[in-house]
Parts: C-alpha cells; structure tokens; sequence
C-alpha cells in the first residue's frame, strides 16, 4: 500500500494520480488552459449533436421522395407531420407530432464520399488536404466542440466544456489546439455497470484525499523547481480540479438515475435513450457542447450503423431490415429529447442538430447479397431543433431522385457556422496552428438565413 501520510511517493504514484483525464496531463494543467482561453462567449447556450456516424440515408428518414421511380424512391412511405406540406418517413410517427418543434435541411452537400474524410468535414468545417479511401484519417483541425471548449473555457459550475456520449468521434482530435481540450468521454449511461466520469476519476473520500494530499505536495515540488515562478495561479486551478471532483452539481448533472423511471422509459432504455437523457442533463447543467456518438443503439446481429450499403457489418439482406429496426429507436429518443427540452424551457438554450457525415446514393444498389445504398455526399438532409431559431420549416430541397440540391444548396460549414453562431464563438476568429500560422475556425460559411 502506498504510504502518502509519510510523504514517500514515486515517481509512478505521481503520474497515475497527476493524469487524471486522457492526455496525460493532470487536471490542473487542464483546468488552467482552458480558464486561460475564455472568450466574450455567450456562457448560457449549448449545443446537443447526434452524430449518425455512417451516413444516413435521406431518402429513408427526410426525404423520401415517393414520386420518384422505384429504383430511387424510399423503401418506406411517408406521413404527415403537424407541419402542413412537411412529410417524413412513416417509421418517425413522434416526430411527426412535434415537426412545429424543428427545421429540416434538405439540401446539405459537399465532395468527399469517405467516412473519415466525410466526417472530418462536418466536425471541423476543413476539408482535409489528402484524403484516405480506408477512412482511418484524423484531423489535421480541431473540430467544433474542441473549439467551443477553448473560446469558452470551463464555467463556475466545473462542467467540462466538452463532453462525448459514450465516446468521441474517432476522426477528430482537438490537434493544435492542445490534449485539454479534447471531449471528456461518459462511457454508455444505458449500462447497468455504468459509472460517470466522476466516479470513475473519484473512488472514495479517502482516496481523494490521498489524492489531493499527492498533488499538494507534488505542487510544492514543482513550485520549488519553477523559479521563474510560472506556476503562480497553481493553488487556484488545483482548487478547480478538487471541485470538479467532488463538486455535488457536477454529480448530479451526470446522475442520470434522479431522472423518473417514466422519464428515463420515454427516452429509450437504450445508448441512443440514456445517451440523449443525459446529453440533456449536462447541456443544462452548463456543458457547452455535448456530441452524442449516434452509432447503434444496442449490440446485437439485428443492429447496425448508418452505412446502409450491401452486406453492411458483413450481413447479407434488405437494408430495410436494420432500418425497420433502427428508425424507432431514433424516432423515440429524438423525439422524447426535443418534447423535454420544451417541456423544461430549455428550447432558446438548447440547440439540437442531426448529421451524419453524408447521405446514401438515391439508386438503390442490387445483387445477390441484397440491397443497399452507397456513399453519396452530393445531397443530405440534417435536423436542427431549439436554440431559439426559427422551427417548423423545410430549408432547401433536392431534385426528384434526390440526387443534388436545387434549392438554397447549404454545406456543413453552413451548418457548422449557424452552431458557432448560437454558442456566441466567433467563427472567422483565427486561431495558431502548430508552426504559430494564423488558421481561420472557418475558412468558409455562413449562418443559415432562413433559420
């Protein structure tokens, strides 16, 4: 057992405990670059993204199109909504209640038919230089909510700026911008083994204190070192990360069992559920963007991901099948997300935003495995709900077949630019790459007008 009542510590003792978060860096030194990067930014706004990471297909959720000719139509049917003249597909029946509630975006496109690369443009807003056919590429850029968490910093409450259900987006890293301001991972909040991040960096009083005895003393070593005397405001971000830890308004925001069972039932006893539970939970809480990683909503052979082309995951059949499977869980969650939000007033603080990283090809591909659709970036639709924009309306539209936009045509930097705008980030701020170049957050971009 480690002796920190007698002050003999390793070298192995401090690091473990020094590295509290992923990055290697102790929570101070993230706590400190974060208070020190603070803007004029608007502190009481935030942003819920559902991340369809795949591509979900248009004409399957959006954008249906059932005039088109059988090979390019949806493969479901589409309802009416509470909107006059916007329709949806028949597997979305609880958002078809509350369409008043939010906007559609039928017209997003950009060039790039690769998950990584694709994703790259949509988080980031920067089309990445050389693009990788095998979707293992990573950011050369930060993308937004990295941003967001270096403009504003951490809040009074000591909810982290950033936060990623269960984890974050495998293409993205927070790049020259620094390991601190890298999404801080909640893990699946639909597990019964399930544990916050507080818990998990916090296993007891006793500990902590172990814990914070250990770096008090390690602060004076490093105090004792530094006799250029940079470590001046040490005490106070030590303080920030000793609140952080045990700060009973950080609990409680990741506690998502003081939610009713009734509550927690309508959302979804399910990752995509719990996920958007919690996400709503944290935004309010102070967190300022909160990216849901809307992958699958449980394990299983009946699931999959967006990529709804032939043999997805390797499984032969109709991708009707996963889709019939797949949409509830979505209509349930989103819809029971928005409904809360409004519910609590929350709708002006809020903005939540639907995308993945492209659409899927409007011909449907055929053959002896099934069916599907491929990659198609030249049209998609997004969701947006709340921030106090203008809801209950269909921006943009595509052709007949859905293949391009032919109406007021908008890119993720459109989209990316309107959620900046919300968070009150200045988006043609620059910001230092590695080499100390001026980069602009957004080279490109601008706020959706007509939201």
């Amino acid at each position: 057992m480690r002796d920190y009542q007698h002050g003999r510590v390793s070298r192995r003792d401090f690091m473990q405990i020094g590295s509290l978060l992923s990055g290697g860096l102790a929570l101070p030194q993230i706590l400190a670059a974060q208070d020190s990067s603070q803007s004029a930014a608007s502190p009481g706004t935030a942003v819920i993204m559902l991340y369809q990471h795949g591509g979900a297909s248009q004409l399957e959720t959006y954008d249906l199109k059932p005039d088109a000719p059988t090979s390019y139509r949806s493969i479901f049917q589409p309802i009416s909504t509470n909107v006059r003249g916007m329709d949806i597909c028949e597997l979305f029946p609880l958002q078809a209640k509350l369409a008043d509630k939010f906007s559609i975006i039928r017209s997003l496109h950009h060039d790039v038919g690769i998950h990584s690369d694709g994703g790259i443009i949509v988080l980031t807003g920067k089309r990445p230089a050389k693009l990788d056919p095998t979707s293992q590429s990573k950011s050369d850029h930060p993308d937004f909510g990295s941003v967001t968490s270096r403009q504003r910093g951490m809040g009074d409450n000591a909810i982290p700026p950033y936060i990623a259900i269960p984890q974050k987006p495998y293409m993205t890293r927070p790049a020259y911008l620094g390991t601190h301001h890298v999404a801080l991972e909640t893990g699946d909040p639909s597990l019964k083994t399930y544990k916050p991040p507080q818990a998990q960096l916090s296993v007891g009083r006793e500990v902590l204190k172990g814990r914070r005895e250990l770096l008090q003393k390690f602060d004076r070593m490093r105090r004792d070192i530094d006799a250029a005397g940079d470590l001046h405001a040490a005490d106070k971000f030590q303080q920030r990360a000793w609140q952080m830890l045990t700060s009973p308004q950080v609990a409680k925001a990741f506690d998502i069992s003081q939610e009713s069972d009734q509550l927690r039932d309508r959302y979804g006893r399910n990752l995509w559920g719990q996920g958007c539970l919690l996400a709503r939970r944290l935004a309010a809480a102070g967190a300022a963007v909160v990216n849901i990683y809307f992958n699958t909503p449980k394990n299983g052979p009946e699931f999959t991901n967006w990529d709804d082309h032939i043999m997805n995951a390797g499984r032969p059949g109709h991708f009707g099948k996963y889709m019939r499977v797949r949409l509830p869980f979505m209509d349930q969650a989103l819809a029971t997300l928005i409904d809360d939000i409004h519910q609590r007033g929350l709708e002006k603080k809020i903005l939540v935003v639907v995308v993945g990283e492209f659409g899927r090809t409007p011909r449907l591909s055929n053959n002896a495995n099934g069916t599907g659709r491929d990659h198609w970036p030249q049209a998609y639709s997004a969701v947006v709900s709340g921030g106090g924009l203008r809801m209950g309306q269909v921006i943009g539209a595509t052709n007949s077949k859905a293949e391009y936009p032919v109406e007021k045509p908008y890119t993720p930097q459109d989209l990316l630019a309107t959620v900046y705008r919300h968070l009150g980030v200045d988006y043609q701020q620059k910001l230092n790459d590695f080499n100390g170049r001026p980069v602009y957050i957004l080279d490109k971009g601008r706020p959706i007008v007509e939201l």
